[in-house]
């Protein structure tokens, strides 16, 4: 098993969870992030004011899938959250040691 965190653009995150869904994937916890990159935030005029934003609005993606998923999965996030523009975010891929379904105790990817 593999733990997958995708750090995405909000705007691309439905794309990203209907590819998710084509393949397969059945569960996914999702957060509402703020950080940068190599972007390094960006300045905005608000009342006539300029101010810089820092912190980037994102979306965090988590996935814990069975191995053959893995790949597919991240072929997928790739495909629908990639734009070619500075920002696009990341993809972390971590192993998984074990799972444990807490209503019933299931353990593994039984659990998934």
């Amino acid at each position: 098993m593999k733990k997958i965190e995708a750090i995405i653009q909000p705007s691309r995150f439905e794309s990203v969870k209907d590819a998710l869904r084509e393949i397969g994937v059945e569960g996914m916890t999702v957060t509402e992030v703020r950080g940068h990159g190599r972007q390094k935030g960006h300045t905005e005029i608000y009342r006539g004011r300029e101010y810089s934003v820092n912190l980037i609005p994102k979306v965090k993606i988590e996935l814990v899938l069975p191995e053959p998923l893995v790949e597919k999965a991240v072929e997928a996030i790739l495909n629908s959250a990639q734009t070619g523009n500075i920002g696009d975010g990341k993809i972390f891929i971590y192993p998984a040691a074990d799972a444990i379904r807490i209503r019933n105790s299931d353990r593994g990817e039984s659990a998934l």
